[in-house]
């Protein structure tokens, strides 16, 4: 889009009163306008910043953030002050955003398959041609009576673009399934088990007084690690009584960094650990009586006691019973549990026996405790759903190995790269006759693609969230486009488009009734306010429904704080006898596996992003590479040194990391990043590092079919190659001497029972 001087004056003055609409209204139109990524004249800036605020979505919290906008250009992301689940603060994934807006790789148009299926060959066609192919395959999936065998594959989304896909994936038919690499399918049935809830509760961090963890690394990247950072600086706050953080943990973390205790434990023996507590709490007479009658009715659990089960979780009964006084008498105290504890074949068990903690000290839906949240502000309106099972996915794959499969739609989602070799998903993903990705990046499923449909970016686009967990009260985010869209001056028939909008087009097109309040998606998100503007209540008032609009997208959201949760606390489920781990053909290896998220990649989807490669990893600084953490005594005894190329193999395959010897690891465990190893993705993300979901087990949690992604075992070797381990402050030279090892104790070291 070529901008001669007297448009560019003429725009540049709408930008000037946009600054003062801003302060009153929201995004003013004539702002994005500016909008010019070639032709803008070079000579001609006015100087002028405005600030819109939007949401987020580099990752799956969703935090309120506002965007400095210079020229019709994104500048910086700051946290937004008044959105409640993060109060101003934000992520370096939220920074790393307009890297996404702005990336080289970025998809600029739809594609169709050129050549053979995962060639990396695409040619470029237009949005009218690449409907029309999408609606030809459904018609004629249709016509045939095959609609369930069409698969539409997503990231866990609600609000209005849930109530979209939800609504197609219906009135088609087809088969809606959720991705996630580490799910949270047990995590959410431990919450329907425990205090019968469908959603996820909130933490209430900052008005605690201990607060017991297990396996979750809740200050780095567990489910809402801004909101919970906000709360533990709550909670540490010295003009107040301090809190006491315990840390449960198979791998030292950063959540385990900060505590008072870190208690190493054995992997997959976390609730058997919480039934130990539990015996002590009620033992010594510090229990909620009810609670301790109600929870114990069907288990014996003085078969607990801390001498009983010490050696099982390599924790001393001495370490145990401190542990439970030092939760118990410090109240209110709040008991939560995910990440690695969840992820092994017992992993309900183990959540279940630690949120039932909880009740035992009275911290259920009270301050300081578990807060149950309400229901969505709008009814009808779904919370962002846990990914489909692990087990659902392993069947699919066998599905479209059989040709039960005729079609698969994928949005946000990279299932080809995240699911483990052992399920043979992208093998089979060649016997699905026509596979379509929403995706704006080519990554490894979109490569296998035969169309293509870029989405825009969420900083061009439209959208809504329900925070999940939400603060305590109904909150509904807005996201509004902050610039244009980067490929529109390419033409109205190329560029990217907004994902709803596809869905709607495609719906008119076959003839699909979705019963939804309008026929764009910003009709859809427009009605969704018009209900909240009718109720009357929550943070935005105003005198027309115009006014109250503008405010919503000022403001980044609606939220009302008086609308908490009715439900009552509920009678606690009666506690289950241990279920064991399991560790498939675990004599054969030595080591436990333990996979974690980095502060900046996270689960993967932050590997296009060169900041996000950059972002060092709190415990080790590394970056950009797959290291693995080894005990330095053991990688001594086997003559591994840092950046030591390492063979990694398990049952199912095997990887290469670079070394990294530390303290820190209990001998026992080897612990290693996910996120690496793309074969697509762009220029930052492609073949660097390894991919460890490749080799992970593909064992199951019995109760919830959900992923164990930390039963796994391996053995580790030297290759003779050695790479500098790129590190944010280079190379560690030296341990600490032995008369400094207090600093930390590991169990499998000296029997304590871990330390601090």
């Amino acid at each position: 889009m070529a901008l001669t001087r007297r448009q560019f004056l003429t725009l540049a003055g709408g930008s000037a009163a946009g600054a003062i609409l801003f302060q009153a209204c929201g995004v003013p139109e004539d702002e994005l306008l500016v909008q010019a990524p070639v032709e803008m004249p070079e000579d001609l800036v006015t100087g002028r910043d405005n600030w819109y605020a939007t949401l987020c979505r580099q990752c799956p919290t969703s935090e309120g953030i506002v965007v400095r906008v210079m020229e019709g250009r994104a500048k910086k992301v700051e946290g937004n002050v008044d959105y409640p689940i993060n109060l101003g603060k934000h992520s370096a994934r939220c920074e790393a955003g307009l890297q996404a807006l702005y990336h080289p790789d970025r998809i600029r148009g739809p594609l169709v398959r050129a050549g053979e299926r995962g060639a990396n060959r695409f040619r470029e066609i237009s949005w009218e041609d690449a409907i029309s192919r999408l609606t030809f395959q459904l018609q004629n999936i249709s016509d045939e009576g095959r609609q369930s065998s069409v698969v539409m594959a997503t990231d866990p989304i609600g609000a209005h673009l849930g109530m979209v896909v939800e609504r197609f994936a219906s009135a088609y038919g087809a088969r809606h399934m959720t991705y996630e690499p580490l799910e949270r399918t047990t995590l959410r049935a431990a919450m329907r088990r425990v205090f019968a809830q469908d959603t996820m509760p909130d933490f209430d961090i900052a008005n605690a007084a201990s607060v017991l963890s297990f396996g979750a690394d809740f200050l780095n990247t567990w489910v809402s690690p801004v909101r919970y950072s906000i709360g533990y600086g709550a909670f540490r706050d010295t003009e107040h009584e301090r809190g006491n953080l315990i840390h449960v943990d198979s791998r030292f973390s950063m959540s385990g960094a900060n505590a008072d205790k870190w208690v190493y434990v054995k992997p997959g023996m976390e609730g058997v650990l919480a039934l130990s507590i539990a015996q002590v709490i009620i033992a010594d007479g510090l229990a909620d009586a009810s609670a301790a009658d109600a929870l114990t009715a069907n288990l014996d659990i003085n078969a607990y006691a801390p001498e009983s089960v010490a050696a099982r979780t390599g924790v001393s009964a001495d370490k145990i019973r401190t542990v439970a006084h030092d939760f118990a008498e410090h109240r209110p105290a709040l008991a939560f549990g995910g990440g690695s504890a969840a992820a092994h074949t017992n992993g309900l068990f183990n959540l279940a026996a630690i949120y039932s903690l909880n009740y035992l000290v009275g911290s259920v839906n009270s301050e300081g405790g578990i807060i149950f949240n309400p229901a969505p502000p709008i009814d009808g309106m779904p919370v962002a759903k846990s990914g489909t099972p692990f087990s659902d996915w392993h069947r699919l794959a066998d599905e479209m190995s059989r040709g039960e499969i005729s079609m698969l739609m994928v949005r946000g989602a990279d299932p080809v790269y995240g699911l483990p070799d052992a399920v043979n998903f992208q093998h089979a993903a060649y016997d699905v006759p026509f596979i379509v990705s929403f995706s704006d990046v080519l990554d490894d499923t979109t490569a296998v693609a035969d169309l293509v449909l870029p989405q825009h970016n969420y900083l061009e686009d439209w959208g809504s969230d329900v925070p999940d967990p939400a603060p305590g009260y109904q909150t509904l985010g807005f996201q509004q486009p902050v610039v244009r869209p980067f490929h529109e001056p390419r033409g109205e028939n190329l560029g990217t488009r907004n994902f709803a909008d596809v869905l709607l087009t495609v719906a008119q097109g076959i003839e699909l009734d979705l019963g939804l309040p309008g026929e764009t998606y910003r009709e859809i998100l427009q009605d969704g306010a018009r209900q909240l503007y009718e109720s009357g209540g929550g943070s935005v008032r105003a005198a027309s429904f115009n006014a109250f609009w503008n405010g919503v997208l000022q403001r980044g959201g609606w939220w009302d704080t008086s609308a908490r949760s009715g439900a009552s606390v509920p009678t606690p489920p009666p506690l289950l006898d241990a279920a064991e781990p399991t560790f498939s053909k675990g004599e054969f290896y030595e080591f436990y596996l333990m996979p974690f998220e980095s502060t900046g990649i996270g689960d993967g989807r932050g590997a296009a992003l060169p900041w996000m490669q950059a972002t060092p990893d709190p415990i080790s600084t590394a970056v950009w590479r797959t290291w693995v953490e080894i005990n330095h005594r053991v990688a001594e005894d086997r003559g591994i040194s840092e950046g030591d190329v390492i063979n990694i193999e398990s049952q199912y395959g095997r990887i290469e990391a670079l070394a990294f010897p530390s303290p820190a690891v209990p001998p026992d465990t080897v612990c290693v990043p996910v996120g690496q190893g793309h074969a697509s993705g762009g220029r930052y993300a492609e073949r660097r590092g390894a991919n460890l979901y490749s080799i992970l087990s593909p064992s199951i949690d019995a109760e919830t079919g959900a992923l164990a992604w930390a039963s796994t075992k391996v053995n580790i070797q030297r290759t003779g190659e050695w790479i500098r381990l790129p590190k944010f402050e280079n190379t560690v030279t030296e341990f600490p001497t032995d008369e400094h090892q207090h600093i930390i104790k590991l169990t499998a070291l000296d029997g304590s029972g871990g330390g601090h």
